[in-house]
């Protein structure tokens, strides 16, 4: 079939498209990724009368996804607590967002796709952050499927879950940069490793799925700055809520820390993206000085100790357990009995695409199920009596003023 011809108004905005495309080279770093050099996995002839550069669509479809959309109840690190002012998902992602362009930016670099990468890069995260990623995971291994990682899980929605199993069909950089983002991962410098191709990322991806701890380089500068914005974004963001929540006290951040970095958010993410700047500028690669690289260490070793494994914000930990162990095996012996009266037929797989059903089992498809799941649709699930009551977590002492995190 033929396309029909471009009307007036088409032509114009290719035009300026084109303009667009041309002006990235003058703009541009040479270490950048220009719009042109975007690889999709399948052609869509009509992309090529878009007036949209290739990643800015990238961006768009993950705006206008639904796993996006449920970005707005997933849990960062607190969860059941009874706090509208505690980060969630959907702030974290904008805040990498920003970061990372303001980064790009200065960098010369490809802003659409630093965007991209940062919107998608947590949408695979399960209900309540990283304890129901490791909860999930340990199911997912007792059922033969491997671990289960949200990074991994990012690209599965974007790739083989959104759109009724069709997937977006997002380039091949924004999914990589996804696929690397590991923010817990502590990097003084990271550099590009190069051309990939999407063999390279399916093998890279089932790597990964069989051992966690495999280091995975992003393909392009604009994926290393989301990897060192997500850990700038989340590190400071983290001790301001756990003062908010009494957890730990603004004096108890570590000196070495304090002295090099700050002892607000604020202070944290400017003294840590202007040291990126001044170390990577130029470089073909991103760089923390010494110094700074050191202080962050520290500090993130003193959130992981103080914060994330401080069992007394974790005191339904072992219900959440065993609620995750009781969906996961309720959903898969609907399947496997084939109940078309189970949730999991009527709000996941109605009119799911015939080959996701002809791709993955029936663990892969509680997972995806489950790994969507906001934290308040999971607990919707559960049965009300087992269901845990959200905490009224102390917030700080009247009269007691907290430092302004800008």
């Amino acid at each position: 079939m033929t396309s029909s011809p471009l009307t007036a108004l088409e032509m114009r905005l290719q035009k300026i498209r084109r303009q667009l495309d041309d002006s990235e080279q003058q703009r541009f770093s040479d270490l950048a990724t220009p719009s042109v050099q975007a690889l999709r996995r399948c052609r869509e002839t009509r992309l090529d009368h878009d007036y949209r550069q290739a990643f800015a669509v990238d961006v768009d479809r993950i705006l206008h996804s639904r796993s996006y959309t449920r970005y707005i109840d997933k849990t960062q690190v607190f969860y059941l607590i009874r706090n509208d002012h505690i980060t969630h998902r959907v702030l974290h992602v904008q805040l990498v967002s920003k970061i990372a362009r303001t980064i790009g930016r200065f960098l010369r670099l490809n802003e659409d796709l630093i965007e991209a990468i940062a919107l998608g890069h947590d949408i695979g995260h399960a209900p309540f952050g990283h304890d129901g990623e490791r909860i999930l995971s340990e199911l997912c291994l007792e059922h033969g499927i491997g671990h289960f990682l949200h990074n991994l899980q990012s690209v599965q929605f974007l790739e083989r879950v959104e759109r009724k199993g069709r997937g977006w069909n997002l380039t091949l950089q924004t999914l990589d940069g996804i696929l690397a983002h590991d923010g817990e991962v502590h990097d003084r410098h990271l550099a590009p490793c190069g051309a990939k191709t999407f063999e390279d990322l399916e093998t890279e991806m089932a790597a990964k799925q069989r051992q966690p701890d495999l280091r995975i380089t992003p393909m392009t500068m604009e994926g290393c700055v989301v990897r060192m914005a997500d850990t700038i974004s989340y590190v400071g963001r983290d001790i301001e809520d756990a003062i908010r929540l009494g957890v730990v006290t603004r004096e108890e951040i570590p000196e070495e820390s304090a002295r090099v970095l700050g002892r607000t958010n604020g202070a944290i993410v400017y003294s840590l993206v202007t040291d990126i700047l001044a170390h990577s500028h130029g470089q073909p690669y991103l760089s923390f000085s010494a110094e700074v690289s050191a202080a962050l260490k520290r500090l993130k070793a003193f959130n992981l100790e103080r914060i994330y494994l401080n069992q007394c914000i974790k005191c339904h930990g072992r219900r959440i357990a065993e609620l995750f162990r009781l969906l996961f095996e309720r959903y898969l012996d609907d399947i496997r009995r084939d109940r078309r009266d189970s949730v999991i037929f009527r709000s996941f797989l109605h009119d799911m695409a015939p080959e996701y059903l002809e791709r993955h089992r029936p663990a892969e498809i509680v997972r995806d199920f489950i790994a969507g799941m906001t934290d308040r649709y999971f607990l919707e699930q559960c049965p009300p009596e087992q269901r845990p009551e959200p905490v009224a977590w102390p917030v700080r002492e009247p009269g007691q003023r907290a430092a302004e995190d800008g």
